[in-house]
């Protein structure tokens, strides 16, 4: 494979090209502005064969999305933070309707105050929308994954959108070295054209999107949960699959240097960049230290992060979102949900750092570590602190 030099924006844009979608109907908004402004270029080169749909709103952006899929075309769109708030009612009709679009997020903080840079709030918002949730640490990720995304959610047992998400600005807009992945690649591992007999067709009539009321909603919305379900063994299938034919690994989630490890980071995204970087700095000084790396997030792996941390004494969250009143920051209550009722009980500092893009450097992570260590020592959780905030 060809091996480039890319932003994360860029990275994206190049594997919607490789899939050569049906369909793309997307609206600018930064960080993701870039993504569609490459794919349009495709467009107007006649580099790829899709209908390109300009549309007046995100809102509209996801309807066209949810039609064209609903006839079976293959579509792919992007957007970031307040463009996903105006999508927010049509996202969970992609997910009753089983459509199984593919959207790139240039993860962004949301309004107000205003601000363009980078944090998950938007993402993380969709946790209970029904669509499946993928994180990216770095630019191959968002190249990778964009593609796993198609064969992910077209599967017959999953049929759900996937979103895709990259940091903003820290990937959208970085430059790293990527192998590209051809669309001979990609194809070959997503199949040529989408196959689904949930589609309107008039030769074979049925009804998607239709009115539910007390009689079907329950089993409605019940179906998705299934679908969830059975998406895990969908990915961990696509996963090796995508191993076989690229050499690159994925797991759902990662470890790194777990094995004799006492305490543990647990984070996703980018932020695990850092927090690595901590590990191997605080394993050289003889600390029993890892790093678990959520990169699907829904569904949620509950048995993997138990597993994961059975012989932990102390376990660090570190999360780029806060759920505001809420008992912890976002991830850190799937965290405590997974862990409860389990046997596994480790002591827990969650922190939300990084908010409106604001950096958290690798002398942070040290900080958090050592606050943390701390307080496990003397027996003690700790609640949700924010890092960085000036006083």
């Amino acid at each position: 494979m060809a091996r480039i030099a890319v932003t994360g924006d860029d990275a994206v844009a190049l594997a919607a090209k490789a899939v050569n979608p049906d369909v793309v109907a997307a609206y600018p908004i930064t960080p993701q502005t870039i993504i569609v402004e490459r794919f349009a270029d495709f467009v107007a080169d006649g580099e790829v064969d899709t209908e390109f749909v300009t549309v007046e709103s995100e809102h509209s952006a996801m309807s066209a999305c949810v039609g064209a899929s609903s006839v079976g075309a293959r579509v792919f769109t992007s957007t970031a933070s307040a463009g996903l708030m105006l999508m927010y009612e049509i996202v969970f009709i992609a997910a009753s309707s089983r459509t199984p679009i593919v959207m790139a997020l240039a993860n962004r903080a949301i309004s107000g105050p205003i601000n363009i840079h980078g944090e998950m709030t938007d993402q993380m918002l969709l946790r209970d929308s029904g669509w499946i949730s993928l994180f990216c640490e770095d630019n191959q990720e968002a190249h990778d994954q964009t593609i796993m995304a198609f064969k992910i959610g077209e599967h017959p047992d999953v049929l759900l959108p996937v979103a895709v998400g990259l940091d903003g600005f820290i990937l959208s807009h970085a430059i790293e070295g990527i192998e590209k992945v051809s669309r001979e690649e990609a194809l070959r591992f997503i199949g040529g054209e989408r196959k689904t007999d949930l589609k309107l067709d008039t030769s074979k009539p049925l009804s998607i999107g239709l009115l539910h009321l007390q009689d079907y909603y329950m089993e409605a919305r019940a179906q998705i949960k299934d679908a969830q379900d059975r998406a895990k063994k969908v990915i961990l299938d696509v996963f090796s699959e995508w191993e076989t034919q690229t050499g690159r690994k994925y797991e759902p989630i990662e470890s790194y240097m777990m094995e004799d490890a006492e305490y543990a980071f647990i984070t996703m995204g980018s932020s695990a960049g850092n927090a690595r970087t901590t590990v191997d700095e605080l394993r050289a000084k003889g600390e029993k230290v890892g790093l678990i790396k959520i990169r699907v997030y829904r569904p949620f792996w509950s048995d993997r992060i138990v597993e994961l941390c059975k012989n932990l004494k102390g376990l660090i969250s570190v999360e780029r979102a806060h759920s505001f009143g809420g008992p912890g920051a976002i991830l850190s209550q799937d965290i405590k949900s997974a862990l409860y009722g389990s046997g596994i009980s480790p002591l827990l500092a969650e922190y939300t750092i990084g908010l409106g893009g604001r950096d958290t450097l690798i002398s942070g992570y040290h900080g958090m570590y050592n606050r943390a260590k701390k307080a496990f020592e003397e027996g003690k959780n700790l609640p949700i602190f924010w890092w960085g905030v000036r006083e």
